[in-house]
């Protein structure tokens, strides 16, 4: 009798072929999830209606031109840094982000499957509030849309290393909480949405990432200029984030 053949080995796929499959799993889940969708995408389309409304910014400061990018900024932090801080923050906690590593997706491969969702998050952010903000009369520069959306790439990036560098290095209930807290006091007053004045003491808090994303956002979008000081700060944030991430990061 002849042995049988041996039986083939399983192969994992690609490599960009598991990061995307992974990006998509983790984009799913998000928008499936009430609590995720409420703080990415209901709450900054009630913030952009209820400030429109209320004229809390006058056209005297840009009006509906300066509160769509702040409203976009928002979101983006919501999405990359409360969103996936406290996703990242459960997983790590449940076991599901060390097995995860071990698995042919790797722990690079886990990353950049998180930072495909975010980015899949935020451009389904950018479709329902760019299209509010064009119903209440948002009129951006055209050329400035191209820096726009460069600028949201970039705070998309240093929020999420941000929130992964929360959420590996405290237990999961203090990444819920500090994320959400942090998120309302930067929206509210840390330069996202409303302008910071740039003469006195708070001048500092022009050097916060928030406040960075909202003058670079409110500038592409409004003047279609491209900010440079507030995208080096951006910047800053954004490898110091990824490096403490790296050095600090805890999977279990």
């Amino acid at each position: 009798m002849t042995s049988a053949s041996p039986r083939p080995r399983s192969r994992p796929a690609p490599a960009l072929q598991r990061v995307l499959a992974h990006g998509r799993y983790e984009t799913r889940n998000t928008l499936r999830n009430g609590e995720q969708l409420l703080v990415t995408l209901i709450l900054p389309l009630l913030v952009l209606i209820g400030v429109h409304r209320l004229d809390l910014i006058s056209s005297a400061t840009g009006g509906i031109d300066a509160l769509v990018p702040g409203v976009l900024a928002l979101a983006v932090m919501a999405s990359a840094f409360t969103g996936q801080g406290i996703a990242t923050g459960f997983d790590r906690q449940y076991g599901v982000l060390a097995y995860l590593a071990t698995t042919p997706l790797g722990p690079t491969g886990l990353i950049l499957g998180k930072a495909v969702a975010v980015l899949s998050v935020i451009m389904v952010q950018l479709v329902v509030l760019g299209a509010a903000g064009l119903t209440l009369g948002w009129s951006p520069d055209p050329l400035g849309l191209v820096w726009l959306l460069a600028v949201l790439v970039l705070g998309a990036a240093a929020f999420t290393a941000l929130g992964l560098l929360l959420a590996g290095t405290v237990r999961a209930e203090a990444t819920l909480a500090v994320t959400n807290v942090a998120w309302v006091l930067l929206g509210a007053a840390g330069g996202t949405i409303f302008a910071l004045d740039h003469q006195g003491p708070g001048v500092l808090l022009l050097l916060l990432p928030s406040a960075a994303l909202g003058e670079a956002a409110r500038a592409a979008a409004a003047d279609g200029v491209f900010a440079v000081v507030p995208v080096l700060i951006l910047a800053s944030w954004a490898v110091l984030a990824l490096l403490a991430a790296r050095r600090w990061f805890r999977w279990r």
